[in-house]
């Protein structure tokens, strides 16, 4: 009989093919193997697997995202706790950050010996399914951006400061989109949304005019938003906008599942807490719209949804600019606007130099609207507060390769 290593080598190969019997027929015989040795080698190969994704720009919660789309649970399970696996053997400094991501997904490992059957809870043909799956997974995907030195690298990292998730104006961002969401009335969720928008507007400014004082100011960095369907294209959309109003560039990476945002730290997190805050209101409100729907007008379809979750980013991407612009006009009145200006200039010249570099093949995705109704809806979910800043604009999402 083959040893465990060629085993799980046709075990691989034959589910990455599109023989499905095939792929069951090496699992038996994977199944039947050398239980010990055909565990120890799916954990090597697993860890060796995972260890040569960091350099690689994947982060753990970036692997976590892209196993929770395509595995399994129980694979997604088994693969986030073979992420601690991995780091009980990483050479080299590890960043923080690193070990932050490890602890809030909760990964964990109790020893080598008999790891799978532990997992398996009495079906080890599952369990083995499952591992040559995250496996299969691991080894396949592509490089991405590094947003981030990565564990083993240089124990010098670019000063990329992100403030305190505990500071008193995020907290007090927090408490105002949790009153957003909340709220039953339209116009009152509108309303503290664009109060949270102009609180970190003006901490983006106060965060920029400090900086640029500082002896090693601040660079631009990243972070990675889901855009997990249905309509991904449209949370990518909400995400762009989100950006553009705080100062930060996105790139949808829609095979991949996510959108990278590139900007500052202080505008990163502004961007992370807004989406968040923003996807739960607009989903509410189109569901909302389902609701209030006149009747005989035919039955629900995708693109009433997508094309009112479409107009819905757009409208309240003009509105955030807004809020920003008012924020700039008065941050300008208050000091000198010839000191301001050029550091905004400056920061947002230094985030487009970052995209350019990280995105070369950056390309255009044009917007399709396929329910005027669910547009119409959309745009008027979105703008019930009545302020008055324009039509909406036609605009694209920006696709990276």
């Amino acid at each position: 009989m083959p040893d465990a290593e060629q085993l799980l080598a046709d075990a691989l190969a034959a589910t990455r093919g599109t023989d499905v019997r095939a792929a069951e027929r090496a699992l038996d015989r994977l199944v039947v193997g050398d239980g010990p040795a055909v565990d120890a080698a799916l954990l090597a190969r697993l860890v060796r697997g995972v260890g040569r994704l960091w350099p690689r720009g994947w982060q753990p919660a970036d692997l976590d995202r892209i196993a929770t789309r395509r595995l399994e649970p129980r694979g997604g399970r088994l693969l986030r706790d073979v992420l601690a696996a991995q780091r009980r053997e990483q050479p080299g400094p590890v960043p923080q950050w690193f070990d932050d991501q490890l602890a809030e997904l909760d990964a964990r490992w109790d020893g080598d010996a008999g790891w799978l059957d532990r997992r398996a809870g009495g079906d080890r043909i599952t369990a083995l399914r499952d591992a040559v799956d995250a496996l299969a997974l691991v080894e396949g995907l592509p490089p991405i951006a590094v947003l981030r030195p990565p564990p083993g690298g240089p124990a010098a990292a670019p000063r990329t400061t992100a403030p305190g998730t505990g500071s008193r104006m995020l907290d007090r961002v927090r408490a105002l989109l949790a009153k957003a969401e909340s709220t039953t009335f339209p116009a009152e969720a509108e309303a503290l949304t664009g109060k949270a928008q102009e609180l970190m507007a003006r901490h983006s400014i106060d965060a920029a005019l400090l900086d640029a004082t500082a002896e090693r100011p601040d660079r631009p960095g990243g972070i990675r938003l889901g855009t997990d369907a249905p309509y991904a294209a449209a949370k990518a959309l909400l995400i762009q906008e989100v950006a553009a109003a705080n100062r930060c560039e996105s790139v949808w990476s829609d095979d991949l599942g996510f959108a990278t945002v590139l900007g500052f730290p202080t505008d990163l997190a502004a961007v992370e807490l807004l989406h968040t805050s923003l996807l739960v209101q607009a989903t509410a409100a189109m569901l909302r719209g389902r609701g209030e729907r006149r009747a005989g007008s035919g039955r629900r379809t995708k693109g009433y949804d997508e094309s009112f979750l479409n107009a819905f980013a757009l409208r309240i991407g003009e509105r955030l600019r807004a809020v920003t612009a008012a924020a700039d006009r008065a941050a300008a009145e208050e000091r000198t606007g010839d000191a301001l200006l050029p550091v905004l200039a400056a920061r947002s010249e230094a985030v487009q130099e970052r995209v350019d570099q990280l995105f070369p093949g950056v390309t255009r995705h044009r917007l399709q609207v396929r329910d005027a109704e669910g547009w119409t809806s959309g745009t008027s979910a979105a703008d019930r507060a009545s302020l008055d800043v324009g039509a909406p604009a036609r605009r694209s999402v920006r696709r990276g390769r």
